[in-house]
């Protein structure tokens, strides 16, 4: 019985709504940071980069506090205003033609640590200590954990019926993505919501495997004090939305490998076609494409040597690691080897053989992306995937809405 609530949101109003959202702060390159700083007073950015406003770069708890008192300057200037209800809210995106629709709550710490919000990533401790103590300074946090659930009719209602309301927010932003947001504030629609969800055996972290981390660890700390640190925010969407993409792989070198002896090693796992200079993306589970030496490969996994006891060892990049990265190429961590990178997006695969052209790395192994079931499948059996398994969206915009702990 997964607990979900409304909260009193913090956000912009509307006028000033789409100057104020922001990407996630690493994805801006500095010079388009520093230019939105600049000619931009109503960013988000001024909270997340708060020694801007002195030309001082801050880290640790020196700007942990910095952006506390950003925070309580944009609400002063009333850039921010707290909602006077708990509310859920509706938040549609709609990125090239991609549709994401869903509900934005505050989830409960403890349905985390209990697994009945399950994960399928590992977390690094030292980055969920740093952003435990990030949001014990700050006092809010800005950036949903994505999470998803099978699709249910009653939810789907629930939505439909709202979205023929005017929305409190549309928008659209520089990146050419359209946003739209409802206030549900109604007692028996947030009932109505909070029942369906209770309704469902479990929710399904799919992006914010640190956030809720470290908000657990929060909660640890200050839950005895106020309700509110015993609650994340949250973005719900039904698991037919989520886009899945693949992080691609590239390493450094060959293990000390001719070229010839590595691919005399591949074939004892895969059937390797060579493909020349025509670019080759897999299409389907359990299919590779390499490149190496300025010429593409597919690589078919062999059926007789494929051990399959597991909902992980039926992965795409856990199969890479335990027949290829680790006995071949020696990967033994792949989350810090140096050798080994990753890249993803609309180009991944031309930036992959670029990558490789330019004598950055010595080969690259493009993936086909997992799918929810394989995700829900890891998560159920308690197992964990490999780094970079998958890129996941909807990604949400900072500062759309904020979750203030004891926000009264």
């Amino acid at each position: 019985m997964p607990k979900i609530k409304p909260f009193k949101g913090v956000r912009a109003s509307k006028e000033i709504a789409t100057h104020l959202i922001s990407r996630s702060y690493q994805d801006y390159k500095r010079k388009e940071l520093k230019s939105t700083l600049k000619y931009n007073p109503f960013s988000f950015l001024h909270i997340l980069n708060p020694g801007y406003k002195f030309n001082h770069e801050s880290t640790g708890n020196e700007r942990f506090q910095l952006v506390r008192n950003r925070y309580l300057e944009f609400k002063e200037d009333q850039f921010l205003k707290s909602e006077s209800v708990p509310s859920f809210y509706l938040y549609k995106c709609t990125e090239n033609g991609h549709e994401y629709v869903g509900i934005i709550a505050a989830a409960s710490t403890n349905d985390y640590n209990n697994n009945v919000i399950k994960k399928h990533e590992n977390t690094l401790k030292v980055r969920e200590t740093l952003f435990k103590e990030y949001l014990k300074t700050v006092g809010f946090n800005a950036e949903p954990v994505l999470i998803t659930y099978p699709d249910q009719q009653d939810i789907d209602d629930i939505v439909s019926r709202i979205k023929q309301r005017e929305p409190e927010y549309h928008f659209k932003t520089t990146d050419r993505n359209e946003h739209k947001v409802w206030i549900i504030d109604d007692a028996k629609d947030c009932d109505k919501i909070e029942q369906s969800f209770a309704a469902l055996p479990h929710l399904y972290i799919a992006d914010g495997h640190h956030r809720s981390a470290s908000s657990y660890l929060l909660s640890q700390d200050l839950g005895s004090k106020h309700d509110s640190y015993n609650y994340f925010m949250s973005f719900l969407i039904p698991e037919s939305q989520l886009q899945i993409f693949e992080f691609n792989r590239l390493v450094t070198d060959l293990n000390d490998l001719t070229k010839e002896n590595f691919l005399m090693k591949l074939d004892q796992h895969f059937r390797i076609q060579n493909r020349g200079k025509e670019m080759y993306k897999p299409s389907k589970k359990h299919h590779f494409s390499m490149y190496l030496d300025g010429e593409f490969y597919s690589l078919y996994w062999r059926k007789q040597v494929m051990t399959i006891d597991s909902p992980l060892d039926d992965l795409d990049t856990q199969m890479l690691y335990d027949y290829l990265l680790q006995p071949i190429l020696d990967i033994k961590d792949p989350r810090n080897d140096r050798r080994l990178s990753y890249n993803y997006g609309k180009d991944a695969l031309l930036n992959m053989k670029e990558q490789v052209d330019n004598n950055e790395y010595a080969v690259g192994f493009g993936l086909f992306p997992a799918t929810v079931e394989q995700i829900k499948k890891i998560a159920d059996a308690d197992l964990v995937m490999p780094p970079k398994s998958t890129y996941i969206k909807p990604k949400l915009p900072s500062g759309l809405l904020i979750y203030e702990f004891e926000n009264e």
